[in-house]
């Protein structure tokens, strides 16, 4: 309370330069702050003496209990790359500095560690500036220290006064009061599972970058092998891909590679393989290959390492074998080489598949980046508005301004929208929905919209152990139909007429 108090006082004196424990030319400031009609010693003394006794009195004045200190001994830390600025309570260090710079280093970080230890800290606030925090968040928490990350949109100070010893103070005196809230943050085991899945999607995305090399050398060959296969990294496309390489050239040969399960015939391959052989295209498509190839193992070694952490978690499902999937799966090069739908039914107790949209991978991932338990959101409206799918609530003066959904990067709201977008063909009540709201709001809402619904979905399945079960596209019509009805007969009855229902006309008799 100290520091917010003196905080106040010196706000309340203004432009004076007064400040109530500096001994030092406390006087002069008061002669220098106060009209000529009063510069003098003995009313500068005076004046110095009223606003000290103002001063004491506001640390004396009890605050209500919403503004009472509720972290005594609370620290508060800004992050950087290269230093850290801590501040602790007024008083707490030995030699006199409440606020300290220690560098990023590790040992500089055990150093800051130890200090706060010293000075008696039991919790510490920081903001997640890049992956800057990390280390010494972990450092922390492994050292017994109650460690608040907090979203750096949450400590915005007062503007003009933005140095690195006003931030950290600041976020000591926030925290001190029990005026921040700490980011989500998964179980331990958690967290190591979401670091192997963003590796893992890391790598995902830069051998995509060496497909793409390997189609462009290949047009620069003018060979259209895209146009005659679905996918150049298949079992045709790479066995065509790596006989050019060992020196092939005769396209009928080339051709005669072709998978059985390949629609287009031996023909008309072989015409797409028609190209002009230069060396430099060549050496392009070589490398290429050899990226791709280089990232499919190190995608391997990455599915193991997920296996065997999935496998640490705790059996939910009672040992039972999970049910027979609804629908056929879907696959392509990007799932993970184990079966990831076993493991994930056996660390949840339920099947999060048989929610149309949710593939193997997105449960995975969803799992990866908000854990099994949903203690941490209350409702399943607390959930949606923590993934920022919820619609925005701008209101001023009875008016509503906006009604956007907040932006963010939460990538647990990308998997949701990845899984609405494949609603459009699914013939579910979930397809019938999102092809209803595309037809109204169209096609960025209506996916807004669907996530949303799926993310309830995907909520109350881990809340509550329950099962997903499509009542299916024709129910949801049928339901929709009742709705719309219902809704027309309540206006009709407002308008005073009545809505009846007009019997069809009869078939006409056949010839």
């Amino acid at each position: 309370m100290g520091s917010l108090a003196r905080s106040a006082c010196d706000d309340s004196i203004g432009d004076t330069g007064f400040v109530p424990d500096d001994p030092v030319g406390e006087i002069e400031l008061v002669r220098r702050s106060t009209p000529a009609a009063i510069r003098n010693p003995q009313l500068a003394k005076e004046e110095l003496m009223r606003k000290k006794r103002r001063y004491r009195g506001s640390q004396n004045t009890s605050l209500p209990a919403q503004l009472q200190e509720v972290n005594l001994n609370a620290a508060g830390i800004d992050i950087g790359s290269e230093e850290h600025w801590v501040a602790v309570p007024p008083g707490r260090d030995p030699e006199g500095k409440d606020v300290r710079c220690f560098g990023a280093f590790t040992a500089d970080v055990h150093a800051l560690a130890d200090w706060l230890a010293r000075c008696g800290i039991d919790t510490v606030a920081m903001e997640s500036t890049g992956v800057y925090w990390i280390p010494l968040f972990e450092l922390l928490e492994s050292r017994g220290f109650e460690v608040c990350l907090v979203n750096p949109s949450h400590l915005k100070s007062v503007p003009g006064r933005k140095t690195d010893v006003l931030d950290c103070q600041w976020v000591q005196v926030l925290h001190t009061f029990g005026l921040l809230r700490p980011s989500f943050r998964p179980e331990e085991e958690v967290c190591v599972l979401r670091g192997y899945l963003r590796q893992r999607a890391m790598l995902v995305e830069y051998r995509s970058h060496h497909i793409q090399h390997m189609q462009k050398a290949l047009e620069q060959m003018n060979v259209k092998l895209h146009k005659v296969v679905a996918d150049i990294t298949g079992t045709t496309g790479m066995a065509i891909i790596r006989a050019i390489l060992d020196g092939k050239r005769n396209p009928a040969e080339l051709a005669s590679l072709r998978d059985r399960r390949c629609k287009n015939p031996v023909a008309v391959i072989a015409k797409a393989l028609e190209g002009n052989w230069r060396e430099e295209h060549l050496f392009a498509l070589r490398q290429a290959v050899s990226l791709y190839d280089a990232y499919t193992a190190q995608l391997g070694a990455c599915d193991a390492q997920i296996e065997a952490q999935m496998k640490a978690f705790e059996d939910r499902s009672g040992g039972q074998a999970p049910p027979t999937p609804p629908r056929k799966p879907t696959t392509n090069r990007s799932q993970p080489s184990f079966d990831a739908r076993s493991e994930l039914y056996r660390m949840a107790g339920v099947d999060l598949t048989r929610i149309d949209g949710i593939a193997a991978t997105i449960a995975l991932g969803l799992v990866a980046e908000v854990g099994i338990d949903m203690s941490p959101w209350p409702t399943e409206g607390h959930f949606c508005s923590w993934l920022t799918l919820c619609p925005g609530n701008k209101v001023t003066g009875g008016k509503r301004l906006s009604g956007k959904t907040r932006r963010s990067s939460n990538r647990a709201k990308e998997l949701f929208r990845m899984g609405a977008r494949s609603l459009e063909h699914s013939q579910s009540a979930l397809g019938a929905f999102y092809r209803r709201m595309k037809g109204r709001l169209g096609a960025p809402k209506a996916i807004t919209a669907a996530a949303h619904k799926l993310a309830r979905i995907f909520y109350n399945m881990l809340k509550h152990g329950t099962e997903y079960v499509d009542v299916g596209q024709d129910y949801y019509e049928k339901r929709y139909r009742e709705r719309v009805i219902q809704g027309l007969k309540r206006r009709a009855m407002a308008l005073g007429f009545e809505l009846t229902q007009v019997a069809p006309d009869p078939a006409p008799e056949a010839p």
